[in-house]
């Protein structure tokens, strides 16, 4: 799917953004690092792809590590989802400086600062041009924001998940931190994703991805790989299931 330069190669996609894609080394929260991701956003958007983003908020607080620590697993999740939304507010914040219309809808209502997720409402906004960033995960403890990107990406109607690491080039082998002999892996498929137990998304958002045939593209945040990935480029690995012949 290799696209010509200012073209596009997708109408409409979600993209998952870590919540440590959008920190430093002394912050939770770094403004000069959104702000440089909402400048690759606005140059994306220009290509008129409808864009909508689950955010995590691991940069905040893990709900299961908290669970690990003593804490009700539940009640870690619950504050792991208001983490979410601080992202979710910061990206907003950042993309808006830039110019671009943006809308933050919870999953956990929170009127003062931003909409409920509705879905129709969602894909109203999408119509019209506005990035949409899906806040505090499906609202439900014992999901993943990984499993939130997986259900909003089919209930927006996407064509595919863009998942932008902030360590990794894409799938490998094995950890290349801990196995120096780990192979990049170009393409693989859900399924075989899911067997050799490789850390793309969690098991219940690949499996969902999996029975839905929705494509998954993981890449490296770093400069215009985002535009790139949209424009039809390869980039990075692309997790897919085969149409059944």
């Amino acid at each position: 799917m290799e696209g010509e330069p200012g073209t596009r190669a997708f109408h409409r996609v979600l993209l998952k953004l870590s919540g440590q894609a959008l920190g430093s080394e002394t912050r939770a929260i770094d403004p000069a690092t959104t702000k440089s991701i909402a400048g690759t956003l606005r140059t994306a958007r220009a290509l008129d792809v409808d864009i909508a983003i689950v955010v995590g908020g691991g940069n905040i607080f893990r709900g299961m590590a908290a669970a690990a620590g003593g804490m009700d697993r539940a009640t870690g999740d619950y504050i792991g989802m208001m983490a979410t939304v601080q992202n979710a507010l910061a990206l907003q914040d950042a993309l808006e400086d830039e110019g671009v219309d943006t809308r933050v809808m919870s999953a956990i209502e929170i009127r003062e600062v931003c909409e409920p997720y509705i879905r129709r409402r969602a894909i109203r906004h999408l119509e019209k041009g506005r990035v949409v960033i899906c806040a505090a995960g499906t609202g439900n403890p014992y999901f993943s924001t990984d499993s939130a990107a997986a259900l909003r990406s089919l209930e927006l109607e996407c064509e595919a998940i863009l998942m932008a690491k902030r360590r990794y080039d894409g799938v490998y082998s094995a950890d290349p931190e801990k196995d120096p002999s780990a192979e990049f892996i170009p393409e693989i498929t859900h399924l075989q994703a899911i067997e050799r137990g490789l850390k793309v998304m969690d098991t219940t958002a690949l499996s969902l991805c999996m029975d839905n045939r929705m494509p998954i593209h993981v890449f490296k945040m770093t400069g215009d790989n985002i535009v790139r990935v949209l424009s039809g480029e390869r980039v990075g690995t692309v997790v897919s299931t085969p149409a059944a012949s």
